[in-house]
């Protein structure tokens, strides 16, 4: 049996979450009882597959996030709090860069959303298992609908297959090492890209774009939802009443 290796979880939590709605930023909107922020920081504390967390949140948050998140409810595995960035990917950098060196140099990265507060050990126990097979990973789960692409005016220019169509989730999980050199390489290359036109928004994007790297598909669930407006709120807390019962 081949011995487990490190595996660290970098959580964002330092979106705006201005979709939402409200005067409180999202991540830490009152889910049944806790912060949404808490669900996925309780499930990575108590998996086996996670050994230590290092979370992302806004500059002028982390003395809160310390008391609140990691004193309140004792989250032994965060080991660092850093401030994100302007995008999303700046703040996958930030937390890259405040992994220890051994860490970069061996194990795996678990990126992840904060407002996904689904995320489950059975995920994390089947991404972990393609992980190490295949080095780069995402969570996702096939479309139900039909999806159509739109031309610049609006009109369908096209329909894909459907069954090969995936909407992608988090936790996007990669050897150390090769994320932290795709990371490293896209904070070089940034202007580059944006004068060619291309919009980096999710990890695995970086590591095709960057690495020229295939990145499997590792079955997620549609209860893995990223909260973004309050419908989305709504639909979560029937879940977790559903769940608890």
């Amino acid at each position: 049996m081949m011995e487990k290796k490190r595996c660290t979880a970098i959580v964002l939590a330092a979106g705006q979450g201005k979709r939402m709605g409200t005067k409180t930023q999202k991540q830490y909107l009152n889910l049944c009882g806790y912060p949404v922020l808490w669900h996925c920081l309780h499930t990575f504390e108590e998996s086996a597959v996670i050994d230590d967390m290092i979370l992302v949140t806004g500059e002028d948050q982390i003395d809160y996030c310390r008391t609140e998140f990691v004193e309140k409810y004792g989250f032994r595995k965060i080991c660092k709090i850093v401030a994100g960035g302007a995008e999303r990917y700046h703040s996958v950098l930030n937390g890259l860069r405040a992994m220890e060196k051994n860490a970069c140099e061996d194990g795996y990265v678990f990126i992840h959303d904060g407002a996904r507060p689904f995320v489950d050990e059975p995920m994390l126990e089947r991404v972990y298992a393609d992980v190490c097979k295949y080095e780069a990973c995402v969570v996702g789960m096939p479309v139900k609908d039909t999806i159509k692409i739109a031309d610049t005016d609006g009109f369908i220019k096209e329909t894909p297959k459907r069954s090969l169509v995936w909407q992608i989730q988090t936790p996007q999980v990669f050897s150390a090492s090769l994320i932290c050199y795709a990371y490293e390489e896209l904070g070089r290359r940034e202007k580059e890209l944006l004068d060619r036109g291309i919009q980096i928004t999710d990890d695995a994007m970086v590591v095709e774009e960057i690495c020229g790297r295939k990145v499997r598909l590792t079955e997620g669930s549609y209860e893995n939802m990223k909260l973004t407006t309050p419908e989305d709120l709504e639909i979560a807390e029937t879940f977790l009443r559903r769940k608890n019962r």
